[in-house]
């Protein structure tokens, strides 16, 4: 009874955030002209994508993930765990899937630059956003992410997510995952990277293409420090942990 309660409470945000994401203009087009059988077809078929992710959440996921190089959670370091939730999302174990103080934070950078320069996103949003949706700021696509972000959290453990997370984020130099990640820059299993290679593949998300150390070292060492900072100032660390990790030697795999 509470799992058909749960499903219609979805399937009405769902309405609400396909409204939202500009579905009321195919409705609209009904009224001044007939749509062509395209496009009827064009609708119904991402209305039902979109209705089927939320009802089937766990197999729309497997069908997007790339079991071909994925690490579980017991085989990536505690380092890297911790480096990306420092630097991408410090109350991950703390939320459902959404920040109200991230939200909060971002509507007031926003409305002071009058641009969408702040995205509050958690690295749930950010997963579904990587698994199912378009990079677009726009509130529709915001409002599909929120609601799939609740639907992840209701389904799957943080562990879960986080280990989705990782083996599925764009680490620059082609590397997708944190399996391509340990290879490409250091030629290693994820296993065995130490607290400085975590800390520059963590850095790394932000701006994969630019800040790729084969690209630009220096930049990838300026964000490997501030990864390092953070994660002091959170307490994953100590002071002097993060200044012998900033010093540590980087030996890149070519």
């Amino acid at each position: 009874m509470k799992f058909g309660r749960l499903i219609t409470i979805l399937l009405l945000l769902f309405a609400l955030s396909f409204a939202w994401a500009g579905g009321t203009s195919f409705l609209q087009g009904l009224l001044p002209t007939i749509p062509s059988s395209k496009s009827i077809t064009k609708e119904l078929s991402s209305s039902w994508e979109r209705t089927y992710r939320i009802i089937a959440l766990k197999s729309a996921v497997d069908a997007k993930l790339d079991k071909r190089n994925y690490t579980r959670l017991q085989y990536i370091p505690l380092a890297m765990q911790q480096t990306i939730i420092a630097v991408e999302d410090n109350r991950f174990y703390r939320h459902i899937g959404f920040d109200i103080e991230g939200i909060l934070r971002a509507m007031l950078v926003n409305i002071q630059t009058g641009d969408f320069t702040e995205g509050g996103s958690t690295i749930t949003q950010q997963l579904v956003k990587n698994l199912f949706l378009s990079q677009d700021k726009t509130y529709g696509r915001k409002a599909e992410e929120f609601l799939l972000a609740i639907d992840m959290e209701l389904r799957y453990s943080k562990e879960e997510i986080l280990e989705m997370y990782l083996n599925s984020i764009y680490f620059g130099s082609g590397a997708y995952g944190i399996g391509d990640a340990a290879r490409i820059y250091f030629d290693k299993s994820p296993v065995n990277l130490n607290l400085a290679e975590c800390a520059m593949l963590a850095g790394l998300p932000n701006a994969p293409s630019l800040n790729s150390p084969y690209v630009n070292f220096n930049g990838a060492k300026q964000r490997q420090s501030i990864v390092l900072s953070v994660m002091a100032r959170h307490g994953y660390i100590g002071p002097q942990a993060a200044e012998e990790a900033k010093l540590a030697p980087i030996k890149l795999a070519r």
